[in-house]
């Protein structure tokens, strides 16, 4: 895709024979082909698989009742493991079947359909959404169906989603269908096809939204903007200083503004904790995992913790510095005699109202006039005031560190969880590393198999041919031998008229040297020779 150019793949292993009209699906890193009819037009109903890694075609071999050959049929891969088979053209008629092929068992099986049954059809094109298979077009050669069928997985039920117009170009040949998602909506988008002549039309089926991928979606925005409220909240009624309450408020604001946060990284991206946990730290600066946003609120918390206690140093010292100001400002002259009042019970209820650690000492409340004359009270009031003040914030501040050491103890159970998390990872990812080498090793293996099954193949072809050329010689030496049988018998035939002629003449020799013999004996006087 990226050169935009078509190339010819060398595809190695036992390649399928030439065919068209069959279904090809993907499941992950393999192809599945199925069907078809070859160039003989003999239908076929073989099942291959084809790996783009290493680009080896295999044969499948399955148990179970599997579909007659057909052609032109429709094909369905679900959760990579249920191939989906349906309709197609026989040798002899359309068919309406629907089988199921199970790849974790390899076992074929026809589907027992509830209720409506489709009505028998090739060409039709379908496209799988979720657990419903879409199933538009078909027919036979007399008659288009225009009608879009759907079939539900789970249900094993047919119904008919829409009956389009005879106009409509699923009413083609050849025509194609996609599925297309956009924005949470499903569609399906044919293109092309022919009646009389080709067409170039594009028609869009609209379909109902997906309702579960919406709930989530509005579930995780309303938690975020419920966080992110409270957040505000609490920040604005934030008081000016640092106590129990206070701290509570800046450490809930900061992890909840973590979580609001996360929640909207996250919730679009539908990653699980453990997914973000297990996120690589060195990712971009735009990518923040969990376990960043983890170690960063507790930062902040020690950071807020620090200056908790160093704003209860400083107003402490504060204090100490302002009491004899405040006993300067707070005494009044009335003719002869200063007078001072505190009252202590009015600050200690104002203390315990706001439960900040602020002090309002209201002139109300330091003086009291008496008939128009004043009175000092002893200083050791004031003091005693204080130092139950001071000794509510070391209690508050022993809280705090209680709070603080439980909140190491969870950082270092996080930090012990994640720890165990990456070790798992690790060993995980080291027995897919030796997973692989073990399937390296496999695919080398079958290489050789397979190069080893070639040479056989090689060999028993030239003995295949040595045995036709031996074949031809022994045919040829036994109409020969036949030939010089024939030959030998008329042979033997001719020598028994020869030999029995032979004979014949020896018995004549023999008679004329029995009539010559008492020839010589009567005639003593020579005579003339007698020429035979």
């Amino acid at each position: 895709m990226e050169t935009e150019c078509w190339s010819l793949v060398e595809a190695k292993g036992a390649v399928p024979v030439a065919r068209s009209g069959h279904t090809i699906v993907k499941a992950n890193s393999v192809l599945i082909l199925f069907g078809g009819e070859d160039s003989k037009r003999r239908k076929l109903n073989d099942l291959h698989m084809f790996d783009l890694k290493s680009l080896t075609w295999l044969p499948l071999h399955c148990t179970g009742p599997r579909p007659s050959p057909r052609s032109n049929h429709a094909a369905a891969l679900y959760d990579d493991k249920i191939l989906l088979i349906f309709g197609g053209a026989s040798k002899s008629r359309m068919l309406n079947d629907l089988y199921s092929l199970d790849f974790e068992a390899m076992v074929w099986s026809r589907i027992k359909v509830r209720g409506f049954h489709p009505s028998p059809r090739a060409g039709c094109c379908g496209a799988l959404c979720g657990t419903k298979w879409y199933i538009a077009g078909g027919g036979s050669k007399k008659k288009r169906h225009a009608e879009t069928l759907v079939f539900d997985v789970l249900k094993l039920e047919w119904s008919v989603a829409v009956a389009s117009p005879p106009s409509s170009i699923t009413t083609n040949k050849g025509f194609s269908l996609v599925l297309v998602q956009h924005k949470e909506r499903d569609f399906l988008v044919a293109f092309g096809g022919f009646k009389k002549d080709p067409s170039n039309q594009v028609e869009v089926l609209i379909m109902e939204k997906v309702e579960s991928s919406m709930i989530q979606r509005s579930t995780l925005s309303k938690v975020a903007g419920t966080l992110l409220s409270e957040n505000h909240a609490s920040s604005i009624g934030m008081p000016t200083r640092p106590s129990q309450g206070s701290l509570n408020c800046q450490i809930d604001s900061v992890a909840r503004q973590n979580l609001a946060s996360a929640i909207e990284q996250h919730g679009s991206g539908r990653k699980s904790l453990s997914e973000s946990l297990l996120v690589d730290p060195n990712n971009a600066p735009g990518n923040v995992s969990l376990r960043k946003q983890f170690y960063n609120e507790e930062e902040n918390v020690d950071m807020q913790v620090t200056k908790s206690s160093e704003d209860r140093t400083s107003f402490r010292k504060m204090e100490q510095s302002t009491k004899p100001v405040n006993a300067g400002a707070q005494m009044s002259y009335s003719g002869d005699k200063i007078a001072e009042s505190v009252s202590e019970s009015d600050n200690l209820n104002t203390y315990d109202k706001h439960g900040s650690g602020s002090f309002h000492l209201e002139s109300d409340d330091i003086f009291q006039e008496d008939d128009g004359k004043s009175r000092i009270t002893a200083p050791s009031g004031v003091y005693q005031m204080y130092e139950a003040k001071l000794a509510g914030l070391l209690r508050k501040n022993g809280i705090l560190e209680g709070q603080l050491a439980s909140s190491l103890a969870s950082r270092e159970a996080a930090e012990k969880n994640l720890s165990s998390a990456l070790k798992t990872r690790h060993d995980i990812e080291k027995k897919l590393a030796d997973t692989m080498k073990e399937v390296e090793l496999l695919k080398e293996k079958l290489a050789s198999v397979e190069m080893a099954q070639e040479e056989s193949n090689n060999l028993s072809n030239i003995v295949h041919s040595d045995n036709v050329r031996l074949e031809h010689d022994v045919a040829f030496l036994k109409a020969v031998l036949d030939d010089t049988q024939k030959e030998l018998h008329s042979t033997r035939a001719v020598l028994a008229g020869e030999r029995a002629r032979a004979f014949q003449l020896q018995v004549e020799v023999f008679h004329l040297k029995q009539r010559l013999q008492p020839m010589e004996n009567r005639a003593p006087t020579p005579r003339k020779p007698f020429h035979v």
